[in-house]
């Protein structure tokens, strides 16, 4: 009799153990989904503020009196992921893995590039690098 007792003592045990276990793993799970979630929430969010950005740039620049110049940055990468930059037919593109935007901008000439930017006013017309 008390040896059945004991085996009926770990049987339970182990069913216990394995239900807390099968819970923690579907807890950990949902946890995980939300943070990529998240992650890729404020990914778009920076993606989306660095266009506006450098659309606000371009567009201070076409407002701006002859002679205007003006050095910016461009991060080099997006939480530390890399990205790429451009202005396409008068469109800049950004892209990343998780999100991409882009955004119509005022006519330039030359291209955006990472790190410092030089934007100016010559003869009506706004110069990129």
């Amino acid at each position: 009799m008390f040896k059945k007792k004991r085996a009926q003592s770990a049987l339970e045990f182990a069913i216990m153990l394995g239900t807390l276990l099968f819970i923690f793993i579907v807890f950990f799970g949902i946890i995980q989904n939300n943070q990529a979630e998240k992650n890729k929430e404020k990914e778009k969010v920076i993606v989306q503020n660095l266009a506006l950005d450098v659309v606000d740039e371009i567009n201070l620049a076409a407002g701006a009196s002859e002679g205007y110049q003006r050095f910016f940055e461009v991060p080099d990468n997006i939480l530390g992921y890399e990205y790429e930059i451009n202005i396409t037919d008068r469109v800049l593109y950004i892209i990343t893995e998780q999100a991409e935007t882009s955004y119509r901008v005022y006519p330039v000439i030359g291209n955006i590039t990472k790190g410092q930017n030089l934007i100016k006013k010559e003869n009506g017309t706004v110069f990129l690098n």
